[in-house]
């Protein structure tokens, strides 16, 4: 049988560094071996500088969303091909594929109700399908919320683009939506204005949360290799009986409420809310919610999270939640070493909701609280994607957030 070359290169940077990881290693006797997650932490680190200098699968990291489109120096003029390459719950998100490319040439946002055709606002309103790009690096400041039409995919790929120190993206009864490549911070609350939705039609708008990316009632949506930080509300937050969403990929810092799955206790409608997290870095900075769910099934699988205060996975009203393959490294504070908290409920309420750990690397003193019995049909609900080994969340993360992606090349 022929060994792929890929696998046989794997296996030849193996063999080559082995021993010097075992010798690296203390290993003084067969009675004192170091604990193997240091010494997987050692190979990994090893095999990624190889990666580095080799060039060595640049985009074949078995992080399946990147693997299908990050391999193609030509990704410029087959920036569709992007649709085709969702996982999870929000696999059938296609954006704007099919549809024109539009160009954003103008980073103004000046009339939230007549906006001028070159600017972001008056692409994402319209009533047909559009792939919106860049024509240059920019930083949008939107002066009030960025209501999304369906069907549209804001792709940041070869340029810097920036949504910040305004209101921010806002994803309401609409569906099928993309956002790809684009830094989301510092957003604002804004309201008490008017703003277009769609080229037929302007309401009157209340002071919004301040979200980086509000999606309400919004279904097959797609937020893929973002960098998010410091906004006034949370970084994603999906409510009021939205669902089939993914949120993969992004980089996320310096923020307190991280993300919110769920309404409300009472909200009921959101028992049907379907969300994978998956091969995000939740990264410096952060306190809580990565995320905090109610009612419905969460996949959170191969995420790598580094840095948390307070929690990492937590919820209320008896949501599924399916942690499989993440890295959790706790924080030195003894205090602040459970990933998860079940809130507003006791302790005789909560054993009973559906909150399973499966092949989970916890580190530095890392806890999960799993509870519930933990049925079959309960966690297929919450399962959307095959996990990979926690031992290659380090590789499989490690371009989470946006990248810098060169006409010509591979991404």
């Amino acid at each position: 049988m022929e060994i792929p070359s890929a696998s046989l290169l794997l296996f030849f940077l193996f063999s080559l560094l082995l021993p010097s990881i075992i010798s690296s290693s203390s290993l003084t006797s067969s009675s004192s071996v170091q604990d193997p997650h240091y010494v997987e932490k050692d190979f990994e680190k090893a095999i990624n500088s190889s990666r580095r200098q080799l060039g060595y699968l640049s985009c074949g990291t078995g992080n399946p969303i990147d693997d299908c489109w990050r391999c193609d120096p030509d990704w410029e003029k087959n920036r569709q091909r992007l649709a085709d390459c969702a996982y999870g719950f929000g696999k059938g998100a296609i954006g704007g594929k099919n549809g024109k490319i539009y160009v954003v040439t103008d980073s103004g946002d000046d009339d939230p109700v007549d906006p001028k055709p070159g600017t972001l606002r008056y692409a994402v309103i319209r009533d047909e399908p559009l792939w919106i790009i860049f024509a240059r690096d920019m930083v949008i400041k939107l002066k009030e919320e960025l209501i999304m039409n369906s069907y549209k995919t804001i792709d940041g790929r070869g340029a810097s683009v920036h949504i910040a120190n305004g209101p921010c993206i806002t994803i309401q009864y609409v569906t099928n939506i993309i956002i790809h490549g684009v830094h989301i911070h510092d957003c604002k609350q804004g309201g008490n204005a008017y703003v277009r939705d769609s080229p037929g039609h302007f309401g009157w708008r209340t002071i919004s949360d301040g979200d980086g990316v509000s999606i309400f009632g919004g279904s097959h949506i797609w937020v893929d290799h973002c960098s998010l930080s410091n906004c006034h509300d949370g970084l994603i937050d999906a409510i009021h009986g939205s669902t089939a969403i993914t949120i993969s990929n992004n980089y996320m810092t310096h923020h307190d409420k991280v993300m919110l799955l769920g309404h409300s206790d009472s909200y009921t409608q959101d028992k049907n809310m379907q969300v994978t997290i998956a091969f995000n870095h939740f990264g410096e900075g952060l306190i809580q919610r990565m995320p905090r769910c109610r009612h419905g099934y969460f996949h959170v699988v191969n995420n790598d999270y580094t840095h948390w205060e307070m929690y990492a996975i937590g919820g209320s009203a008896s949501p599924t939640i399916n942690s499989q393959g993440n890295r959790f490294l706790a924080p030195n504070d003894r205090f602040s070493k459970e990933v998860t908290k079940h809130e507003d409920a006791p302790q005789n309420e909560w054993k009973n909701w559906n909150w399973r750990s499966e092949g989970d690397l916890l580190l530095n003193g890392a806890i999960f609280t799993p509870s519930g019995a933990g049925s079959g049909s309960s966690y297929a609900k919450a399962s959307s994607l095959g996990a990979k080994p926690s031992s290659l969340v380090g590789s499989i993360t490690m371009s989470a957030g946006t990248l810098s992606c060169k006409r010509g090349s591979r991404c």
